[in-house]
């Protein structure tokens, strides 16, 4: 009999797992862990790497790379801080792998029109160890995005970027960090290699395939890598008025599914950008935002298979990057940061090629290239950065499933202890700017405020506290972030002796 409901209650057991695993699947949700100040000036690049069965984060920005240690629970603690070659940038499609025996992280110094090695040490933190300077042949002028790519024999970093002659550029990567050139390919009315600013590979019957976003050409290439780091390239699908969306190709990124290869792009549109010379072609046409999918054929030729077009229940306005979350057998998950709707929108890929809107969280930031998906113990992370040049953060997320919140709404406590040498006038000041905040950030519904009235011993110095109510937690994201409330932590910053924060949800009234 005890046997009996033992192996009923490792069924059960087993069963809920399997619920729980599905549920995670079906229905995930992005919810923010933490976030940490960068020395850069904005963040525009983020990747991140394991050693030594640590995770390390790097954020780069304008003028310096920041690196931080990421646990498990998404907190990320700060390691060091580096600074870029001439105190350029901005650190642009950063990526750290592993050449012979060494840890490195290769970074394209967008102003500075190089090309930089740094070996990562094992607290995460870098050393420079080279550096490649653009030349009439290589390319790396404005250079934006990196490729490692590992043959039998080599690995080779390809390199593409924003110049005024683009190409597609081919280095061997030696084990000291050192990149020698290969080969470099001249942008042509065919190619689209003009503002790579996404790369994929794709392993087919035993051969690479490189593919490529071109922002200025509006379309997408394919080549094949040979053993010896040359390439050559496959075919080249253009944009058009009816159903592609490739105005502004920006992030490439793939996923094999079954016997299926699928390569899936972006594209921040030229509509969002001012029409100052920057975008060459200026003809260009507007029928919406949407995330294209192209299948590979067994010749690694980009072949058109599916479109996501943006709705009113979607957040796809200027697709800046598009991060792989999770792989099975049957389906992928994809984490799409956008610029111009300033969220992260959670996609599903299913085995036929066909992708399917999941949940979005409003993260209250614009996200320019910065963002990166990682698993750590099981749970998958996201690290995010924003491109704006006062927000000075990165953030981290945790996907996991979807928490039921209809007929709720959010409830965020803040308490307050003032230094003893804050006058009365700094406190009154403070506290009206803490009301005023309802005038500039719509989200928040509600300030309800008083002064501590407790008689219990209990408040520890705590005197003032405000509620703060929110809808949903896209309001709280869009709060927390806003300029007006980074601004009121400054200016009231040096007279708080302490904060207390805390959020719970409430039926709604």
């Amino acid at each position: 009999m005890k046997i009996h409901m033992k192996a009923a209650l490792v069924t059960l057991i087993l069963l809920i797992s399997t619920l729980t695993k599905a549920q995670d699947v079906t229905n995930p949700m992005l919810y923010r862990k933490d976030f940490k100040d960068i020395s850069g000036k904005n963040t525009v690049s983020i990747t991140s790497y394991e050693k030594n069965g640590k995770h390390f984060v790097y954020a780069g920005g304008v003028g310096n790379v920041d690196v931080f240690q990421i646990d498990a629970d998404g907190i990320l603690t700060p390691v060091s801080n580096h600074e870029l070659y001439k105190q350029k940038g901005p650190a642009r499609g950063m990526v750290a792998d592993h050449i012979n025996g060494t840890d490195f992280l290769f970074i394209a110094n967008k102003y500075g029109n190089v090309i930089e090695t740094f070996k990562i040490e094992d607290n995460g933190s870098l050393k420079q160890v080279a550096l490649v300077e653009d030349t009439s042949e290589t390319h790396l002028g404005v250079a934006i995005t990196l490729q490692v790519v590992h043959m039998k024999n080599a690995s080779y970093l390809f390199i593409g970027g924003l110049e005024e002659t683009p190409g597609l550029s081919s280095f061997k990567i030696h084990d000291d960090g050192e990149l020698t050139h290969v080969q470099s390919m001249k942008d042509t009315d065919e190619l689209h290699t003009d503002g790579i600013i996404g790369m994929f590979i794709h392993e087919v019957k035993g051969k690479t395939y490189l593919y490529t976003s071109g922002f200025q050409d509006n379309g997408v290439s394919s080549f094949r890598i040979n053993e010896d780091g040359t390439f050559k390239n496959v075919n080249n699908i253009d944009d058009n008025t009816t159903d592609r969306y490739l105005t502004g190709a920006y992030p490439v990124t793939g996923a094999t599914i079954g016997d299926n290869h699928y390569v899936v792009v972006g594209h921040r549109h030229h509509k969002y950008y001012e029409q100052n010379g920057f975008i060459k072609n200026t003809d260009f046409y507007y029928h919406g935002d949407g995330v294209s999918v192209f299948k590979v054929n067994r010749k690694g030729a980009l072949v058109p298979h599916f479109v996501l077009k943006d709705d009113e229940t979607t957040k796809l306005q200027g697709q800046t990057r598009i991060e792989v979350v999770s792989v099975t057998e049957d389906s992928a998950i994809f984490a799409v940061g956008t610029r111009d709707d300033a969220s992260i929108q959670l996609l599903r890929l299913d085995a036929e090629g066909q992708l399917s809107p999941l949940n979005y969280l409003e993260t209250g930031f614009p996200i320019y290239y910065g963002l990166r998906a990682l698993e750590i113990d099981g749970k998958n992370l996201l690290v995010a950065g924003s491109m704006s040049f006062e927000l000075n953060k990165v953030a981290s997320y945790e996907i996991a499933p979807k928490i039921e919140r209809e007929g709720k709404m959010l409830r965020h406590i803040v308490n307050l202890k003032y230094t003893e040498d804050a006058t009365e006038k700094q406190v009154d000041e403070a506290v009206q700017t803490f009301l005023n905040l309802k005038n500039t950030i719509p989200e928040i519904v509600d300030i309800e405020w008083g002064e501590n009235d407790s008689t219990e011993g209990h408040s520890d110095g705590f005197t003032h506290t405000f509620v703060i109510t929110f809808n949903d937690e896209h309001g709280r994201e869009k709060y927390l972030f806003h300029k007006t409330h980074l601004n009121l932590v400054k200016k009231v910053g040096p007279i708080i002796g302490g904060v207390l924060v805390t959020d719970f949800w409430t039926d709604k009234e």
